[in-house]
């Protein structure tokens, strides 16, 4: 390991200069298997090299939060409106049809309730049950900075490991604590650490500042999570700047099944992400849609 005596501040990260895709339309992919670049492809659109995902999977340590009371009546018909959805496997088997056409990403960890520290968690799901729900990727949360950091990487590597010979792609979530500030600087350090170790796939926060080199120091995707419930106008600015700032796609879940027109919210959000239109444009086509 090298040592931090004389480390000196990265600040060459060419954020103007798009990576290489290699012929593939997700980055970092071009040279994975091909049953894995089939995954990846059920959750970016070929179109536009992004995603829009619909996460629900709040459940696994906050319980029955609000608008995901009953995901049957909530979350199912927005389904196949998404990408892609994230959610856990007890959701999925429960209240999402097995006819749904869009990608899957299942909720890998957990361990914790809101009640206890939130970074204790382990693995919670066996590849072999991942393979027999057909999933496209699995998400593990990562703790850079928690108080239990190294378990939560010793859950990513074990899953990219265990998922590896399925064809399984892996999704690092990063974690932000009330201790941890979301600047880009802790946004760079968790997002490198989780590429470097080998996920296909990386959501994490967007920072008002140098978001930019987060996305360009990450050789893989990375998705911008939605966080807590913004003003509706507030979240598609905040979407439409990642997009600019590099964020392969957004994975939104409070600004959508909490809004008053998830529906609506959610094809506004696609059209920032997919079809490059502005916050204004897209807050349109939300206000005039129906619920």
């Amino acid at each position: 390991m090298a040592d931090l005596d004389g480390n000196r501040e990265a600040e060459r990260f060419s954020a103007d200069i798009p990576a290489d895709s290699g012929g593939f339309h997700v980055k970092g992919a071009a040279h994975l298997d091909w049953g894995m670049k089939r995954r990846l492809g059920n959750i970016f659109s070929p179109a536009s090299g992004r995603t829009v995902m619909l996460a629900f999977d709040h459940g696994y340590f906050q319980g029955p939060t609000s608008g995901l009371e009953r995901l049957d009546l909530s979350i199912a018909p927005l389904v196949d409106h998404a990408d892609a959805i994230m959610c856990t496997r007890g959701a999925l088997r429960t209240s999402i049809p097995p006819t749904a056409d869009t990608g899957l990403v299942l909720r890998a960890s957990g361990g914790p309730s809101m009640l206890k520290e939130l970074s204790d968690e382990h693995l919670a799901l066996d590849v072999a049950d991942a393979v027999r729900l057909d999933a496209d990727a699995l998400a593990v949360q990562i703790f850079v900075g928690g108080e239990h950091e190294s378990r939560s990487i010793r859950n990513l590597t074990t899953l990219i490991d265990s998922a590896a010979p399925a064809g399984i792609p892996v999704l690092g979530v990063t974690a932000v604590g009330r201790e941890l500030t979301r600047d880009a600087r802790y946004l760079r350090l968790a997002c490198r650490i989780i590429a470097e170790l080998g996920a296909q796939l990386v959501k994490t926060y967007y920072c008002e500042e140098d978001f930019e080199t987060v996305t360009a120091s990450c050789p893989v995707p990375v998705i911008m999570a939605g966080g807590k419930k913004l003003p509706e106008l507030e979240a598609l600015q905040m979407a439409q700047r990642a997009i600019a700032g590099g964020a392969a796609g957004v994975d939104m879940g409070r600004n959508i099944f909490q809004s008053n027109n998830p529906r609506g919210m959610l094809a506004a959000v696609k059209a920032v992400v997919h079809e490059a239109a502005s916050a204004e444009e897209a807050f349109d086509l939300y206000a005039t849609s129906a619920g």
